[in-house]
């Protein structure tokens, strides 16, 4: 199965950052003709401190999310956090992603496959890959046509993550597409203070070992300067590093 790529900063900050970002990825699909899906979310609905920046919110974001897909070309991808917020999402986006807190929420579930639009759901922090069968059930018995499962490491507290990679072909035994979400998976969750911290240097890395167990999707959060960025900055990519990892990779 032909890889695609995930890419984008993690919460829509401004215009500019996500212009900056979708125009790296419009090079980089036409210079590696590559599959990639740009992804920003409208609202960070489980930030570790209630003072932390959450985003725009659905109407603006979308809007603003509307205008890349329309200047840009770029199929978009974004989550949600309650079932209302689906039908209004799938107007705009091509893929509907379910948070890993929230993989096992089935009104969410049901509400996103009811769109027809790919949902994406990631795998829940407190679940093997085997448990995931059952997410993939209640979207696939809900009307979805495709449904993607994505590894993102397991917590044991601690303020840190373990990625187990036979939870990618376990996962295969259920939805063909499964992708490694390389950037949340050096997270350090609520090891900064009050916010998570991060690896980034061990994204690469991370990205070929998943190969290796037969991931055919890879996640990256990347933004023109992660250590400003309002979300999740430790643990994204450079923008200017993006086509290295994804080179590696093909």
């Amino acid at each position: 199965m032909t890889p695609i790529f995930i890419a984008g900063p993690c919460v829509i900050e401004n215009t500019d950052v996500l212009e900056a970002v979708a125009a790296e990825l419009v090079r980089l699909r036409d210079k590696l003709d590559i599959d990639i899906y740009f992804k920003a979310s409208f609202d960070k609905a489980n930030r570790t401190s209630l003072s932390s920046f959450r985003g725009p919110g659905l109407e603006k974001g979308l809007q603003m999310l509307g205008d890349v897909k329309a200047k840009f070309g770029l199929p978009l991808l974004t989550d949600i956090h309650e079932a209302w917020q689906a039908a209004p999402a799938a107007e705009v986006v091509d893929v509907l992603q379910i948070p890993a807190f929230l993989c096992r929420q089935t009104d969410l579930l049901v509400a996103a496959a009811q769109t027809g639009r790919t949902v994406n759901i990631k795998k829940a922090q407190f679940l093997s890959g085997l448990d995931m069968r059952y997410p993939v059930e209640k979207c696939r018995e809900s009307g979805a046509q495709e449904i993607w499962l994505t590894e993102r490491g397991n917590s044991f507290g601690y303020n840190n993550l373990v990625v187990d990679f036979r939870n990618i072909p376990d996962m295969q035994q259920f939805t063909p597409r499964v992708i490694m979400d390389c950037t949340h998976s050096v997270q350090r969750p609520g090891a900064a203070g009050g916010s998570t911290g991060g690896n980034r240097e061990y994204v690469p890395a991370m990205a070929l070992a998943a190969k290796a167990f037969g991931a055919n999707g890879y996640f990256f959060e990347t933004h023109p300067d992660p250590d400003k960025a309002l979300s999740d900055g430790p643990n994204m990519l450079f923008l200017h590093d993006l086509e290295k990892v994804i080179s590696s990779l093909l």
